[in-house]
């Protein structure tokens, strides 16, 4: 699941720096500029494809303008693989894992809540949202639902 970034590889007139032209933007009209992994802290797809791509140990330093990014290369080290960390950016679940199911992305909910806690008939029985609501609105509500169930 997810989306694959279509990634074009192209060497640059430097020795040592490479760069990839991906088919959306990752900065906007602004230039992002990363020394080290420290300098990638944020939440920022540019911040996360620093981040990943500095956990290679291939890349010395690297700069994104909106949907071009230039990677200056380790010594010593090639490109290879790098383009797949990129291609890869957007794909959440890979070959092989399996994707979360309703049931799991569902909270525990808690036992107090679970009691009847719309009834307006004790205090002990009020959820944190029904204290609230004005005791009056409760018994009205109350009153209503028992109506529409004798119909």
């Amino acid at each position: 699941m997810g989306q694959l970034v279509a990634v074009t590889e192209k060497p640059s007139a430097l020795p040592g720096v490479v760069r990839f032209e991906l088919n959306r933007t990752l900065s906007g009209q602004g230039h992002e500029r990363y020394a080290s992994v420290a300098d990638a802290f944020g939440p920022s797809p540019s911040d996360e494809l620093a981040r990943r791509l500095f956990a290679t140990g291939q890349v010395g330093s690297l700069h994104i303008y909106a949907n071009i990014v230039t990677v200056d290369l380790q010594k010593g080290f090639t490109s290879e693989g790098l383009a797949d960390v990129v291609r890869d950016m957007y794909q959440y679940w890979k070959p092989g894992v399996e994707p979360p199911t309703f049931e799991d992305l569902q909270p525990d909910e808690p036992e107090a809540a679970a009691s009847d806690g719309g009834d307006a008939g004790g205090d002990s029985a009020l959820t944190e949202a029904a204290k609230k609501v004005p005791m009056h609105l409760l018994v009205r509500a109350r009153e209503a639902r028992e109506r529409w169930n004798n119909k």
